[in-house]
This record gives structure tokens, sequence and C-alpha cells, in this order.
């Protein structure tokens, strides 16, 4: 990596949030440091007025985020090589420090084995973080940064010699899950994630369940995840387990129908490419407080 690492963005838009974007987009410009060069992609619809030296890419259709996120990468060269670091950014986000990509750089150019590292989302208005947006098991404290075994979709930061060592995201997840895929190949080359909480994301507090197709889609990309990424004795380990949380949960029985559909499609779809991680991968996920069956 060079001296200075090179720094891009991108961002997928669906044109409904013009506001929010060019706030995000303003947040960008403003990082300290060499400038963050930004691609902005118009997921099956036109790209609202941007900020001038912002490039846009206007997809035809929908692909979902991964497919997105992937057109993205792609605007910076084969794999984004034309940059040493790509954030991810929502584009209802911002970016709440100006000294974000310059964190970025130094953490990626003090840790050769830095793979991946998920920012910190936080409310705007309260300044809080779920649960959920903490990748780890042990997420009562989002102020603790640590090393974790997944990170946050739109809100991080990638090595791209990661991208082009490992590959893209997951074009056909669609929506869900894609973040793991890619986090479990680059933990199986060799690659570590980190969770900084100083890397602060502020995006509006929503539930996850707002897409209509959020239930199918996270119960067929968990069997996909497992189906191409798991040794076989833990595919149906990682399943069951999910399958008992998700009813532990009590979901409506519309969810709970959608969610055993998903399930099924999950298991007579193709799934991609089966790469199975390395026994020694699952013991390096199991040590840093996350196995694979959970």
């Amino acid at each position: 990596m060079a001296d200075s690492p090179k720094v891009g963005a991108v961002v997928i838009t669906m044109g409904n949030r013009p506001d929010e974007l060019r706030a995000l987009l303003d947040s960008v410009a403003r990082q300290d440091g060499d400038p963050v060069e930004v691609v902005v992609v118009g997921n099956g619809s036109p790209v609202p007025e941007v900020p001038a030296g912002v490039r846009t890419v206007e997809l035809p259709e929908n692909l979902g985020i991964p497919g997105g996120r992937n057109v993205g990468i792609e605007a910076f060269g084969p794999g984004g090589t034309d940059v040493d670091i790509l954030l991810f950014l929502d584009d209802d986000g911002l970016l709440a420090r100006t000294d974000t990509a310059e964190l970025c750089r130094r953490a990626f150019t003090d840790d050769a084995r830095l793979g991946i590292v998920s920012f910190r989302i936080a409310d705007p208005e309260t300044g809080e973080t779920q649960r959920r947006h903490v990748p780890r098991l042990r997420a009562s404290d989002p102020m603790r940064s640590s090393r974790v075994t997944t990170f946050l979709g739109g809100a991080n930061a990638v090595r791209t010699r990661v991208l082009a060592e490992v590959g893209n995201l997951p074009d056909d997840f669609f929506y869900a899950h894609e973040e793991t895929d890619l986090a479990w190949r680059a933990l199986d080359a060799g690659w570590m994630i980190d969770y900084r909480s100083d890397m602060v994301l502020y995006h509006p507090t929503t539930a996850p369940s707002r897409h209509a197709v959020y239930h199918r889609m996270v119960a067929r990309n968990r069997v996909w995840l497992a189906r191409r990424n798991l040794p076989l004795p833990l595919v149906p380990v990682y399943l069951g387990v999910w399958m008992l949380l998700t009813l532990l949960r009590r979901p409506s029985g519309p969810a709970l129908r959608a969610w055993f559909g998903g399930f099924r499609e999950g298991w007579t779809a193709p799934c991609g490419p089966r790469r199975p991680m390395r026994w020694r991968t699952v013991w390096r996920l199991t040590r840093l407080g996350r196995p694979p069956v959970i």
C-alpha cells in the first residue's frame, strides 16, 4: 500500500433521497487529507444532481445492493484497484467526523493483515447505536472496538487487495448477508476485520423488516451462505441454530411463511460456487468470538 493510500467511495441510490444523498456527499468532501474520489450508482433509477467531480453510473434495472456496489467497485478499475481503499456508504448516511478517511488510511497502513473495517452506525438525533449494528455477539458496548467476523454493508472500508484476491460481493444475494459472505472469504484468505467505534456514520434508526423482501431474502441467503462457505458438517448445525432463533423471535404468520419460503428457495435455487472455508478458519472465527454455527 502506498505511503498515502488512495481512498474512493461507492454510494448506491434509488434516487428517492436526494437531500440525504447530497448531505452524505458533502460529508465525504469535507474529509481531511487527500480528496476521496466518489462514484454514485443509480440502481435502476436516475442519479439526482450531485456535486462537480462526483462520477455517476445509471443502471437500467435494480441489481440489488451487492450488484449495485459491485458496479461501483468496477468503476474504480478491475476489482477497484485504481484505489487502495474503498468506502461503502448508505445514501441516507452521513460521516460524523472529518477524519474518517484519514483514520482508515492509518488503520490499513499500520496493520498489513487488516482487510475490512466496519464503522459504528449512530442515530443522528440520539447518538445511540443499535445492538444489531455492532457486528459481534457481545454487542452491549458499542464504544468498544475489536476484531470481528463480519461487517456492516453501508458503513465500511475495504482494502481493494481483498477484493482482487477473493472477489466482489455475491450479486445473486440481492439483499441480506452479502457482507458475511465476503467477510468469510476474506477471513479464509488470511485477512482480518475490525469494528471501529471511532469511525462513525450517522444513519436514522430503521427496522430492516421495512423491506418487503426482508424475511424471504434473509432466509434464502442464509442457506446460500452456508452452502457456499461452510464445511459440510457445519451446514445443518448453522441452519438449525438459525431456524431455532427465528422461531424463538415469534415472527408474525405472514413473516414466518415468507421466511420458510425463502428457506426452501435457498435449497432449490443455485447458490453460486461452493468454496468451503478451511477448518483453521472455523477455529479463527471461534477464537474471535463467533463460531460459524450462529
